[in-house]
């Protein structure tokens, strides 16, 4: 008899644990789920058959599909390229968890998500999960492990996508097949499988994988691949024609037939003198020697657009930029799958792990997988250089973060601006926080403190220079205005002061002026480098 515990499942019952220790979908040599009883469907695809192969789809009966999409992954290089790059675009991601509130126990659940999703098992379930872009639909199965606290799946299995079905009602549940029931399938086990459905497009679950949108570029460019190989074992070679008499017998014939066979490997061949073999070349018509190829790589770009979204990082040798834009996978698409996954993975995994620990709750920890946003560096220095002047508040630290840079440690070597001293006048020590000790005060500023000190001090010093310098303004400022001053008691107008201040040149002295200007301007110059 199995043992239930007092956790309910959805359906309300009692869950069994030893269903969840054991492995309810597994293949078997004998039974509905043999791996080895599929055909090939890709061997001879004609359109006829794939035709029938899709109606097929829309009826219920996948297997064929599916087993076409597989193959379809292992024989076509560009498609299997395409397809594996969609996938990694967001198993690449890092998966955060997040506590519903700052509650101890909402912290404490997120905690214990965040511990499983770091384990090496989940990562891998990741990439199986992601199989469903292909095929419209993965499952993974979790085998539990109730040794120890907490809770939690030991391994993820990825299960074959034909031993499931959709019910054939709505098209829309997914089910096991089972000798139980072998017409409908059963119902999957709750907190057993993860089932992942992305969303690529509405209507029928099944019928929204990629495999079955390439499915017609990948029969022609068999097609075209196969006409190619054709083509190219006789391009070049001319026509060879063997011509025989009224008179020759069948076997004269047939030896004929042979020897204009083999004379295309062999180079040579024996026939009667009343036969002769004639070489016709052939007329190259317009671009047939580029035919089969532009059409394969046309069909290659059909599937770039379908499973990518563009073609620049695959099939059209597009600049560093275009490709920059791209990333591969266009960023719309990627957001999209990685918000599917997330979905599926609080949907199936999160309440799971978390109903088995602690008990259905009203709100759970939630798994997100972020595409991250390029920032433009040059542009968010240009914006902070601009805005800090006129008032902007900025933390050092988040400016940090977004270049990267870590918080300077206790006396590591800082880098200043060219032309500024190893460290400022009046701070005399730094500590880890890039602060300094104020000697003027002797309580620890930062760095803005310090540069208004030093402006302040800088300010002070200078204004003293410039009362001192006007102090005895006027024996410097005599014998200048005393040519002027003589000219305007002489003029009788206006006119003719203005006529005559040319003429005062000559008359001004302005050596004491100037020598004060220089030895001004050198006590300045000096006391500015002092506080630089």
């Amino acid at each position: 008899m199995q043992k239930t515990s007092s956790i309910l499942g959805p359906d309300g019952q009692p869950i069994k644990k030893q269903e969840l220790t054991e492995e309810t979908a597994r293949a078997s040599l004998t039974g509905v789920r043999n791996i080895w009883s599929f055909q090939s469907i890709a061997d001879n695809l004609t359109p006829e058959r794939l035709a029938q192969i899709l109606r097929g789809v829309a009826e219920g009966n996948a297997n064929d599909y599916l087993t076409l999409a597989e193959e379809m992954e292992e024989r076509e290089p560009h498609y299997g390229s395409v397809l594996g790059t969609r996938r990694r675009a967001v198993t690449k991601l890092a998966v955060t968890v997040e506590a519903f509130s700052d509650d101890a126990k909402d912290i404490e659940m997120a905690d214990a998500v965040r511990e499983q999703t770091r384990k090496p098992q989940f990562r891998k379930m990741k990439k199986a999960l992601m199989d469903a872009l292909g095929k419209g639909y993965s499952v993974v199965e979790m085998e539990w492990d109730f040794s120890s606290l907490p809770w939690k799946p030991k391994d993820y299995k990825w299960r074959d996508p034909r031993f499931f079905m959709f019910d054939r009602i709505a098209g829309q549940e997914l089910r096991l097949l089972d000798e139980e029931d072998i017409f409908n399938g059963v119902a999957l086990k709750p907190y057993k499988f993860i089932r992942h459905i992305p969303q690529i497009k509405m209507g029928l679950p099944i019928r929204a994988g990629l495999a079955r949108l390439v499915t017609v570029s990948y029969m022609c460019k068999s097609y075209a691949l196969t006409d190619w190989m054709a083509f190219a074992e006789v391009f070049g070679m001319p026509i060879r024609v063997g011509k025989y008499n009224s008179n020759a017998t069948p076997d004269d014939i047939q030896t004929l037939i042979s020897a204009v066979a083999n004379i295309g490997s062999d180079a040579a061949a024996a026939i009667p003198d009343s036969m002769r073999i004639e070489f016709i070349e052939t007329a190259k018509a317009s671009g047939g020697d580029t035919l089969f190829q532009n059409l394969a790589e046309w069909l290659d770009k059909q599937t770039s657009k379908a499973v990518l979204g563009q073609t620049m990082t695959t099939d059209d040798g597009s600049s560093q930029s275009q490709a920059n834009v791209h990333n591969d996978v266009r960023e719309d698409i990627q957001e999209d799958d990685a918000a599917d996954l997330a979905d599926t993975l609080n949907e199936y995994f999160v309440k799971a792990f978390i109903d088995l620990n602690y008990g259905p709750q009203e709100n759970y920890p939630s798994i997100e997988i972020n595409v991250p946003k390029p920032e433009d560096l040059a542009l968010l220095a240009e914006v902070v250089e601009r805005l800090v002047p006129l008032g902007l508040q900025v933390e050092e630290s988040q400016m940090r973060d977004k270049l990267g840079f870590a918080d300077p440690e206790k006396g590591a070597v800082l880098l200043k601006p060219m032309g500024s001293q190893p460290t400022e006048p009046g701070l005399v020590k730094n500590d880890k926080a890039n602060n300094q000790v104020c000697s003027g005060c002797g309580q620890v500023h930062n760095q803005s403190h310090a540069h208004a000190m030093n402006r302040e001090q800088s300010g002070d010093a200078i204004d003293e220079l410039a009362d001192e310098a006007l102090a005895e303004w006027e024996p410097q400022l005599k014998p200048i205005l005393d040519p002027i001053e003589q000219l305007a008691a002489s003029s009788e107008s206006y006119e003719e002061f203005v006529a005559g201040l040319p003429g005062l040149l000559d008359q001004m002295d302005e050596t004491e002026l100037v020598k004060r200007l220089a030895l001004e301007t050198f006590k300045a110059r000096g006391m500015g480098d002092a506080v630089d």
